[in-house]
């Protein structure tokens, strides 16, 4: 990390940032004569930080506040190391950090802290999973009373629909993804094909697959604060909110992922169409956490809006082979490469925590050989299925009752974010529609 400082003198200031459970990146903004003693030292910061409500307020009644004396804990560089902030009107630095305490044990509050424990877990066994991630996110004008699509740079026309894998859609906007991928280059974040997708101003970015789910949550999360970012530069703002338009398509972050042995072999690979014995205990554990595991994937009041059935994100508890309207799809291609497929989650997640519930509820359903039902075919809205949490309360209410989450998640951190979400309902019940909208238009 120093080494890296020294190579780029062009950097004026510092930023250690943690997501919070919500995502949010929180930190300090640093003169970048301050690096050595951040890299070496780490940086002080309240633990309550990682635990506040989608406004960046305080959780009443949390334990991380008055209760213990608002303490600190000291953020440490992961091993990210430090990133370029292409967004940044003066040249700057990202350092992404974790929590611990000061006796250097993990803060269980921290959701990096969460994913890495699953991670271990597949070490144990000698299994590498190997993830890829596609967010969809819309690029708005919201300069106005309501959200716009914005004006093409060349025509200065608006798109009037979806217009899927449109080429005019997508190279209306050349120059801002050109600055995009050279930003995503420059910050070590894979990105792929990029497709115009079926809402007004909606696009689809995938990540290359890696085997190492840390960095794929650490390429997700920075991504999603670089288009943010970039979008601002070239005037509109870019969001990942699940639906910021009531009658168009949400956003979605699918996630694939496989899972390596210690020679290198897709477990999930047994020569044939079907897939091995271990791919349906994945599945079975990732349909019976599903439930449960919602408050993850679908975070925010407006994250419902987009479980709408015939609208291209899953409704019911199923699987298929090369099924897009299912909650998990195996895709086909080579049986080498067979893999899950899971479809529930949106844009507005925080990477770290859906991660570690897709990937541990898969560890589970392997460990306890779980069976998955057969798989449907046809469309899983027409199939009178067990319905996913339709509903923000219901959500909550799966997750507290859920047994798959403390096998998953540590109990402190599941308890803090049954008070923010709390919290947060109680807030956004106050909230008109518009008033959701600019609230979370920025933020997820």
């Amino acid at each position: 990390m120093k080494e890296w400082l020294s190579k780029h003198p062009e950097v004026k200031s510092l930023r250690p940032v943690v997501p919070d459970l919500n995502g949010q990146a929180r930190g300090k903004r640093l003169p970048v004569h301050m690096g050595d003693k951040l890299i070496d030292e780490g940086a002080r910061m309240p633990l309550s930080v990682l635990n506040l409500d989608i406004r960046g307020e305080d959780i009443e009644n949390s334990p991380l506040v008055f209760e213990s004396g608002d303490a600190d804990g000291v953020l440490r560089p992961t091993e990210r190391g430090f990133v370029p902030m292409p967004w940044a009107a003066t040249p700057a630095a990202l350092l992404p950090m974790s929590m611990y305490h000061d006796d250097g044990t993990p803060f269980e509050g921290d959701a990096r802290h969460a994913l890495k424990a699953v991670v271990e877990r597949f070490a144990a066994k000698g299994w590498t999973p190997v993830v890829a991630t596609e967010l969809e996110f819309f690029l708005v004008d919201d300069s106005g009373k309501t959200l716009r699509p914005p004006r093409s740079p060349r025509s200065g026309k608006r798109r009037l629909g979806g217009e899927i894998l449109s080429m005019r859609a997508l190279d209306a906007f050349d120059d801002f993804f050109s600055e995009l991928y050279e930003a995503c280059a420059a910050m070590d974040i894979p990105a792929e094909a990029t497709i115009s997708e079926g809402g007004l101003g909606q696009y689809e970015v995938n990540l290359s697959h890696v085997a190492d789910a840390m960095k794929a949550a650490d390429d997700a999360w920075l991504f999603k604060l670089l288009v943010k970012g970039i979008a601002r530069k070239h005037g509109v703002a870019a969001t990942f909110m699940a639906k910021p338009y009531p009658e168009e398509a949400g956003n979605g972050m699918h996630t694939h992922f496989s899972v390596l042995d210690r020679d290198g072999r897709n477990i999930f690979d047994d020569g044939g169409v079907e897939g091995s014995a271990l791919l349906r205990h994945a599945i079975g554990g990732c349909l019976a956490a599903m439930p449960g595991s919602t408050l993850i994937f679908a975070p925010h009041a407006n994250s419902y809006e987009r479980f709408t059935p015939g609208a291209h994100a899953p409704t019911g508890l199923a699987w298929g082979y090369e099924n897009r309207t299912a909650a998990i799809r195996v895709p086909g291609g080579a049986p080498a490469a067979r893999r899950i497929e899971h479809r529930v989650a949106g844009g507005d997640i925080n990477p770290y925590l859906m991660l570690s519930m897709v990937l541990g509820a898969a560890l589970i359903g392997i460990e306890d050989q779980r069976g998955a039902p057969e798989p449907i075919t046809g469309s899983a809205y027409e199939a009178g299925l067990e319905e996913i949490p339709n509903t923000w309360e219901a959500a909550l209410k799966a997750f507290q009752e859920d047994p798959f989450i403390p096998r998953i998640l540590p109990q402190a951190l599941s308890q803090n974010l049954i008070l923010t979400k709390k919290q947060e309902m109680a807030l956004v019940d106050n909230l008109s529609k518009q008033k959701q909208l600019a609230l979370y238009l920025d933020t997820v």
